[in-house]
């Protein structure tokens, strides 16, 4: 598939909710490559919150086949920093390369636009094969960790003691 790029607008908010939340906890006999459906339980993101992220100093990219929409990533930039999060491809494209090809694209996106020296994404550290999707892309894992964010309206752990880690990549300068 020929992937084009786009920047997302609020036209795109319900899609891009629909999208993430099939990606990251999918139902039924529906499971991409990596999934958290048995870690976490409830939805990922609503259109509400998704909507904030038009308001603060970010953007959604977004990757289209055709008609259709194949994946999302969004980035929020703060200072020389260029925070990832996000990162979403359809399950039934997933495992086609679309992921290295969306988070590759938000990486020149942010270069290009923006003086960024780094990188950084949160992770949850259980998904062990997304980890090390990450850091076959040059991310390195960091120190940082953090609790689960109960409170940020991302759902409920299954488990106990879930913890999310920072990784970070220098930016090509």
């Amino acid at each position: 598939m020929n992937l084009q790029f786009k920047q997302a607008t609020i036209n795109d908010i319900q899609a891009i909710a629909e999208l993430v939340n099939r990606a990251y906890r999918p139902t039924g006999d529906i499971k991409g490559w990596t999934h958290e459906t048995n870690l976490i339980s409830g939805e990922r993101t609503n259109p509400e919150q998704i909507a904030g992220l038009f308001r603060t100093n970010s953007c959604i990219l977004l990757a289209w086949d055709h008609e259709k929409m194949i994946a999302c990533v969004h980035v929020e930039i703060a200072d020389a920093c260029a925070h990832i999060g996000m990162l979403a491809t359809s399950t039934e494209s997933q495992g086609l390369g679309y992921g290295k090809q969306m988070l590759a694209y938000v990486e020149a996106f942010a270069s290009q636009h923006f003086s960024i020296e780094k990188f950084t994404m949160a992770v949850i550290l259980e998904r062990k094969e997304l980890l090390a999707f990450y850091l076959r892309r040059g991310y390195i894992a960091t120190e940082i960790t953090h609790e689960y964010p109960l409170s940020a309206g991302v759902g409920f752990p299954k488990v106990t003691g879930l913890q999310v880690g920072v990784l970070e990549k220098i930016a090509n300068v």
